[in-house]
């Protein structure tokens, strides 16, 4: 008696099994595709967005490029002769054009190259109320901010921290930073 029960429950079993091998396999082709899918989307958008990103991320660092570059650097331009670059950089970081690149770069940008500008801009806005204002402290936060956009532009795995960021272009970036470190 237990044989035919035995059979019969291994019949059923054998018959779930030959239907919900096909449902199961369409499920998981079906999960893997709208996966693939998705992959695939973020991909082109990245691609897409890529050179928008590039062009507002130039835009939002001009003026802080001018802010630390040399005077003389700045002068060695013939039609820089008897412009203040300080002056040049505020009005453009406060000019109407820079609100829209802003406004674009908190559209465009990665959520930490978003945060990072945050961070800097609230400094910049807050430097007059900042009791004892150090350059090194623009210097971190511009730096977090190049490492941010280097980290959205596919550098996920970069090994340069935000004072590396800095060496290329501020001639005293590391006498600065051992002077940071050294406070």
């Amino acid at each position: 008696m237990s044989t035919g029960a035995e059979t019969t429950i291994l019949s059923v079993v054998t018959a779930i099994g030959a239907v919900s091998t096909p449902i199961i396999v369409l499920i998981l082709s079906a999960v893997g595709w709208k996966y693939r899918q998705s992959i695939e989307r973020r991909i082109k958008m990245d691609e897409v967005m890529r050179d928008d990103r590039i062009s507002v991320y130039n835009d939002i660092l001009d003026p802080f490029i001018m802010l630390l570059m040399t005077e003389e650097a700045w002068q060695r331009d013939k039609k820089n002769k008897n412009i203040d670059k300080d002056k040049l950089a505020v009005d453009r970081m406060l000019s109407i054009e820079y609100r829209r690149y802003s406004f674009k770069l908190s559209l465009v940008g990665s959520d930490g190259v978003v945060l990072a500008f945050n961070n800097l801009m609230q400094y910049v806005y807050n430097m007059s109320e900042i009791e004892n204002a150090k350059p090194y402290d623009l210097m971190i936060l511009l730096g977090s901010l190049l490492l941010e956009i280097r980290k959205s532009m596919g550098n996920d795995a970069t090994v340069i921290d935000s004072w590396g960021m800095l060496d290329w272009f501020i001639t005293d970036a590391r006498k600065i930073k051992n002077e940071y470190l050294q406070s």
